[in-house]
């Protein structure tokens, strides 16, 4: 796997967690390492020609998905989209609203 690929997984990974994760406080320890991952993309964004978004949100899914995970997991159904719901341009912008994601993660998720 491409390093851009991995970058933007583990971000996207933060924000699924953060939406799915019950315990407020974890969830703000994952919307915490998301922006933190989300600022390092947006100082150095990938090559958008090396990188799959809808393919980063199938990994990502993957890792939040983890058998650990699951019992911290009871916001929504894990109901994912297949398709990527941010751009790429859209997550390393400036002004990135990491809560509006998660927020809108829940919605897409409990609707399928």
């Amino acid at each position: 796997m491409n390093a851009s690929v991995e970058r933007v997984r583990e971000a996207l990974t933060e924000l699924i967690k953060a939406a799915l994760i019950s315990d407020d406080s974890l969830s703000l320890t994952c919307r915490e390492a998301g922006r933190t991952k989300l600022a390092a993309l947006a100082a150095d964004p990938p090559d958008p020609a090396t990188l799959r978004m809808d393919g980063a949100w199938t990994l990502a899914i993957h890792d939040a998905e983890a058998p650990d995970l699951a019992p911290l997991e009871g916001q929504v159904n894990l109901t994912l989209p297949r398709a990527c719901p941010f751009t790429l341009e859209e997550i390393v912008a400036p002004g990135f609203d990491v809560d509006r994601a998660v927020d809108h993660i829940r919605k897409i998720a409990s609707t399928g």
